[in-house]
């Protein structure tokens, strides 16, 4: 193996939990009692549409999500907007636990691959690295936004591999979705790492708790 994908959302900055996984919780703590298939299709809508309802070029982590989480409330409780501060401020510093946990393995990792990050995203992912001090790390940042290409098309995986002048068949593609990431991966002939706290047959070559566990299990 010569180079490691990972995705971000989940992988990132968590131990195999997706965004929606991570966000519900907190607006119950904040009070919102939202029924989950109304809070469900909020999330995403807000998700899909970010990048149309807002300029995001240069916004960091929290900026970002106060805007994702303002989108959400406006649609099911405009009255409580200003929870949106609050509730992003806990995901970010959520985030940034396992940013400054993960950093030292990524750094050492390295060492002995080339690392990129394989993402939908939101076209700003770069400039949220930089803030968050991650950016040095990796060769190659392919953000949906940006890039036009959404997981699971394998064009976003092949732009990571060639950015990096890899042969998609020398990279492992580390996400915690089964349907974007291994399935992606898959896709364009590279080798798969699930992340994830349950059992799951995802024809992936590793499964993994968390991205620190790969030091120990990688050649």
């Amino acid at each position: 193996m010569r180079c490691l994908l990972f995705d971000y959302g989940g992988t990132l900055d968590a131990d195999g939990t997706a965004w929606l996984e991570r966000f519900h919780p907190l607006y119950e703590e904040a009070g919102l009692k939202i029924p989950r298939a109304d809070f469900d299709r909020a999330f995403y809508d807000a998700d899909d549409h970010l990048p149309s309802r807002h300029p995001l070029q240069g916004l960091d982590l929290e900026q970002t999500l106060r805007l994702q989480v303002h989108d959400v409330l406006e649609a099911l409780a405009p009255e409580r907007t200003a929870l949106a501060e609050p509730i992003a401020a806990r995901f970010a510093a959520d985030s940034r636990r396992h940013f400054a946990r993960l950093r030292p393995a990524l750094a050492r990792l390295g060492e002995r691959y080339q690392l990129g990050v394989v993402s939908n995203f939101y076209g700003n992912l770069e400039s949220i690295l930089k803030a968050e001090g991650l950016l040095d790390l990796f060769a190659v940042v392919a953000d949906s936004g940006t890039l036009g290409m959404t997981k699971p098309e394998p064009g976003i995986f092949l732009h990571a591999a060639r950015a990096v002048n890899t042969p998609p068949g020398d990279c492992v593609m580390v996400g915690d979705s089964v349907k974007r990431d291994m399935a992606g991966a898959a896709a364009a002939g590279m080798k798969k790492a699930l992340v994830t706290s349950r059992p799951a047959l995802a024809g992936q070559d590793w499964t993994i708790r968390s991205v620190i566990e790969l030091e120990r299990m990688l050649p």
